[in-house]
């Protein structure tokens, strides 16, 4: 059992795999980092106990919409080093 598991005791049980769920873990910890995220994401989906179609489609179609707008040129857009600069002023904003 990993060590941060086992310092919390009978906590850790409740995060205890089967064998067989070991094997695939140790597997799956040798993916490329991508390969890991793109699992981790199929199993949380698995997770969701209440499937939501409809948020799904709203998804689905606002996706659609902002593609025709940037294909049509009437989206705003903006540079990925203007969006992280954005980003980082924000987070600087919000530490103080």
């Amino acid at each position: 059992m990993p060590q941060l598991l086992s310092d919390l005791g009978d906590a850790a049980r409740l995060f205890e795999m089967r064998p067989a769920a070991e094997a695939i873990a140790v597997e799956a910890l040798a993916l490329p980092a991508d390969e890991r995220a793109a699992l981790v994401l199929r199993l949380a989906e698995s997770l969701d106990e209440e499937h939501d179609a409809e948020a799904e489609d709203a998804w689905a179609a606002e996706v659609a919409a902002r593609i025709e707008t940037v294909r049509s040129g009437t989206a705003e857009t903006i540079t990925a080093s203007e969006a992280l600069a954005q980003a980082r002023a924000r987070l600087s904003s919000r530490r103080g």
